[in-house]
């Protein structure tokens, strides 16, 4: 092996651990971090990290090599970085979704046609912190979207924990309106009493109900708001268990439907149902009495169509479910 191979190599791996602590320090610092957003801050890192590495090539006086100093070499080590943070949760599908629309937005640029690679990195830089930028801000510009759709005492059903959600209507809440939130439990982590808790702790009303109890205490209610794990390709979203059976019943009910997501939630996927979704499970407790020959089913996520959805309220503004394929075009274009 030559030097500077040894050297590329262990520049790519502490580039990947780099990204790896980035990612995590990120969502240690700030719970209402989203992994997608983590994942940005990560990758912006190591193109900052890419640039003194090209230096340490030059300073030791070896050739300047293509992973070191060229826009390829710095484009093959984010797409390095990003698969390293991949598999940190390689079910995650946010967080795919927001390594390829970093990857895409920061090397979509005319600073691949700058001969200077320095300049051009410095350019990668600051498109990559507008991108984390713009990213952490999309939850405050759907707050102020959304909240025009909540109305003087009515009732909002949502499921389980939901961090834009949240933000939304503790906008609308602040604006004074007075609504009431009815929150499912969100079985099997329980995340809709982390909704409630939230929810009180800002004084708006709240109601705990059980996952199957949504169609009985659907007559009471005037509109959903959930938000996504992912918006995919048809206009549809994957989102936690139990929200495909919440749109159906708000449907036969004719209840508006409405999806809360970040752009940056936006994946390249088309599922067809139910088994194309990629699995992830979480752990669940059904008691000391289930026969030990029964089988347990318990996925964490379901996929809901798009003419389930209402509307989706995202960052690129209110967009109805048809639309989402072209606004999936322009961003990965």
């Amino acid at each position: 092996m030559h030097v500077t191979e040894g050297f590329e190599a262990n520049t790519q791996g502490t580039l990947n651990e780099l990204a790896v602590r980035e990612f995590h320090d990120a969502l240690s610092r700030d719970e209402e971090v989203a992994f997608a957003v983590a994942a940005i801050m990560a990758l912006t890192a190591v193109i900052k990290r890419s640039r003194q590495a090209a230096a340490g090539v030059r300073g030791c006086m070896l050739r300047r090599t293509a992973d070191a100093t060229t826009l390829m070499g710095v484009s093959k080590e984010l797409e390095d970085a990003a698969q390293a943070l991949q598999r940190v949760n390689p079910t995650n599908i946010s967080l795919k979704a927001g390594c390829e629309l970093f990857l895409r937005y920061t090397t979509r640029t005319s600073a691949l046609e700058l001969k200077d690679i320095e300049t051009a990195k410095a350019r990668l830089i600051e498109r990559g912190l507008h991108f984390a930028e713009t990213s952490t801000r999309a939850r405050q510009t759907i707050a102020e979207l959304g909240s025009r759709f909540i109305r003087s005492n009515c009732t909002v059903l949502t499921h389980g924990y939901s961090r834009v959600v949240l933000r939304l209507l503790q906008q609308a809440f602040s604006s004074g309106l007075q609504f009431s939130v009815i929150v499912t439990e969100g079985r099997p982590d329980g995340t809709g009493i982390t909704m409630a808790k939230k929810l009180d702790a800002e004084n708006i009303p709240v109601t705990l109900v059980l996952d199957s109890c949504v169609a009985y205490i659907m007559d009471r209610v005037d509109m959903v708001l959930t938000g996504a794990d992912a918006v995919v390709e048809n206009g549809g979203i994957i989102n936690k268990l139990g929200t495909y059976g919440i749109a159906l019943a708000a449907q036969a009910a004719s209840k508006p439907f409405y999806v809360a997501a970040e752009s940056y939630k936006f994946a390249r996927l088309y599922p067809l149902g139910q088994a194309d979704l990629p699995e992830e499970r979480k752990p669940l407790d059904v008691g000391p009495m289930l026969p030990p020959r029964a089988n347990v089913i318990n996925p964490s996520r379901d996929y809901t169509p798009p003419q389930c959805i209402s509307l989706l309220v995202t960052d690129l503004g209110v967009l109805t479910p048809a639309a989402v394929s072209d606004e999936l075009i322009q961003l990965y274009l």
